[in-house]
């Protein structure tokens, strides 16, 4: 999953979640199949848990969160849980930090009418939790602003 392809990407929208509201507390779920490499990005007030592969732990979980007057969307990925050893989590923690970018294209991409109504969301800043038990792999990495992803489709 080195490049978005845009066509692969599927969005849904939960109620009571629309392409133009609300900000605070809106939610991503980014999820792919291991079969076809397809992505599916579910936004909600809510993740969408039902999509998650509890085997593989993939997704991508993010979120718009006020912090002193302004927003940021912060998310995680889960490096390894106690279900890895440490070898397996460090090849996840490596990958995901490779895979994240296209992620994050894919979050905006997928949500890009959000940003016309919104345009100043484009400046915020993202910020990603690596969750792991193994401490050498727990980690929050900054990724930059929504506007780099946002015409970076590829």
């Amino acid at each position: 999953m080195s490049i978005l392809i845009p066509t692969k990407l599927t969005t849904t929208y939960q109620p009571p979640v629309t392409k133009f509201r609300p900000v605070e507390g809106r939610k991503y779920t980014l999820t792919r199949s291991e079969v076809t490499g397809e992505l599916f990005l579910t936004i909600g007030t809510e993740y969408n848990y039902h999509a998650i592969n509890q085997g593989f732990r993939d997704e991508v979980l993010a979120e718009w969160v006020p912090r002193m007057g302004e927003f940021s969307l912060n998310g995680r990925v889960i490096v390894s849980d106690g279900n890895f050893d440490e070898n397996y989590a460090r090849v996840r923690f490596l990958i995901f930090q490779k895979e994240v970018n296209v992620a994050l294209k894919a979050i905006v991409y997928g949500d890009k009418d959000f940003f016309t109504n919104f345009p100043w969301l484009l400046d915020a800043p993202i910020h990603i939790k690596f969750e792991s038990n193994f401490a050498q792999f727990n980690h929050v990495l900054y990724y930059g602003t929504p506007r780099q992803f946002l015409y970076n489709e590829t």
